[in-house]
């Protein structure tokens, strides 16, 4: 049984660890990761090079090099996924189709921090052709479609990612991104707020010419809102996440069907019968209580919004505190968007076999780095899992040490993510076009009726679907 060294977290990302202090460290957490061809693992070459991409010199096929990625040879794997995922994302499609004639983001420079899959591709070049330059970074080390990287560097992006990174190569691949002769940013993309920290912490500077900051996440838009009360926010920003095309379909049935997804491929895991303490009652929360509850798991929730704790009561479900069950529970799901939820004190009391995960945006909601000490075991199981063991043989199964569930250990539905996306885009073109003086130095919900006609374009999908299938099926006894 092989005891896993984990790096300082707290290295400085301009400290670069040596090729092969690099080399191990990616070895000792993401050796699974770079072994599998499923999706969830992302096309990645099967081979022994442990190379760090950052001493790789890669060129595509045009000779561009501004990108750092895993293998440019996989672009062509991306290249399919990518469009596959346009097919299922009607809206945003629709928004590119109808507005890349008169570029309404022309002369705008993306920055981006988001996860690097397939539909974000599509986003990604959605905003080419309205116009605007991007350079992209990811905002989790282990979300990185590896060949969809390939596919936006061979395609001219200036990408900056892939799965399994360290915690130095996350602050590297952003430093990049912003921080490049000759380009500077104007508008600011983000999905946690990360690439918005990194700007503030050492670019300041760059406030000056940026015209406004898009966040995607509740995380994210938590940080916005202390710089907007602290008096230093220097741009108006859109707050997407709150944004009802945003927060009512992809936190809500994204979750639903993603969150089973990951336990499935992570843990092959039988919901039937389990017992399931889900912290939070969102709309990530409510999603993952229905899917659960759907498969016959007996789910509790743990809320401290009054609200949210009275609509999760009347959804029927048991609410309780987390210290009444944390001894019995087979599974244990956070999504709150908050810090210590799940503290040493409850790893401690979980039972043997006990699985335990997090639904939210940032890894701070489970205690992981309580787990790092010499008295505890980690044992690598597969790729995103491993076990945690205790002195006395008890152990725990750990997925993507306390990041996100669904992007780092599986997909997420491609048609919820349109509407996300199509969000995203409106809220870009939104910020970019806006008079002087229309938005302040504060943070802002997108107009619900921007996004109504390109959600009228999604809702047509669905409705074409059922049109054929009721002029094309004789009424049988589904129908009757």
């Amino acid at each position: 049984m092989k005891k896993i060294q984990f790096a300082d977290q707290k290295q400085e990302f301009s400290k670069r660890p040596s090729k092969i202090g690099r080399r191990s460290l990616s070895r000792s957490i993401s050796q699974s990761s770079t072994d599998s061809y499923s999706s969830a693992a992302s096309y990645t070459d099967s081979s022994d090079d442990e190379t760090s991409p950052r001493d790789k010199q890669q060129k595509n096929s045009k000779g561009n090099g501004d990108f750092c990625i895993k293998n440019i040879k996989q672009a062509d794997f991306g290249r399919r996924e990518i469009e596959i995922a346009e097919q299922e994302m009607p809206a945003l499609m629709a928004l590119r189709k109808r507005a890349q004639g008169e570029k309404p983001l022309a002369g705008a420079k993306v920055v981006g921090c988001t996860h690097i899959t397939a539909q974000t591709a599509v986003l990604m070049e959605t905003l080419s052709a309205l116009g605007a330059q991007c350079r992209w970074a990811a905002c989790n080390i282990y979300s990185t479609q590896n060949e969809v990287a390939a596919a936006l560097a061979e395609g001219g992006f200036s990408v900056f990612a892939w799965k399994g990174e360290s915690e130095d190569d996350f602050w590297w691949c952003i430093d990049r991104c912003v921080n490049v002769e000759g380009w500077q940013p104007n508008m600011i993309l983000d999905d946690g707020g990360d690439l918005t920290h990194w700007i503030y912490k050492k670019y300041p500077n760059m406030f000056k010419k940026i015209k406004g900051i898009v966040e995607e996440s509740v995380t994210g838009v938590h940080r916005l809102y202390q710089l907007s009360k602290a008096g230093k926010l220097c741009v108006p920003a859109m707050n997407v996440n709150d944004s009802v095309t945003k927060q009512k379909f992809d936190n809500l049935y994204c979750c639903r069907e993603s969150i089973l997804d990951g336990l499935k491929r992570t843990t092959d895991v039988m919901f039937g019968g389990k017992q399931v303490v889900v912290c939070g009652y969102g709309e990530v929360g409510k999603g993952c209580c229905a899917a659960l509850k759907a498969m016959g798991s007996i789910v509790y929730v743990t809320e401290i919004d009054p609200i949210c704790a009275l609509q999760a009561c009347m959804d029927g479900f048991r609410l309780v505190k987390l210290n009444e069950v944390i001894r019995q529970v087979d599974i244990v799901i956070t999504c709150t968007g908050n810090k210590n939820v799940v503290v040493r004190e409850y790893l401690d009391r979980m039972k043997n076999g006990c699985i335990v995960c997090n639904m939210g945006h940032s890894n701070t909601e489970i205690d992981v780095a309580s787990l790092r000490t010499p008295e505890l075991t980690w044992e690598r199981v597969r790729s995103q899992v491993d076990h945690v063991i205790w002195p006395d043989g008890k152990r725990i199964v750990l997925l993507a040490e306390g990041r996100l569930l669904n992007l780092s250990c599986s997909t997420v539905p491609t048609f919820v993510l349109s509407i996300t996306a199509t969000t995203q885009a409106l809220a870009l073109i939104e910020l970019y076009n806006a008079p002087e003086g229309r938005y302040k130095q504060d943070v802002y919900l997108l107009p619900k009726k921007m996004g109504k006609k390109y959600m009228c374009t999604q809702a047509r999908e669905i409705e074409n679907s059922l049109d054929w299938y009721l002029s094309s099926h004789q009424a049988g006894s589904y129908l009757q």
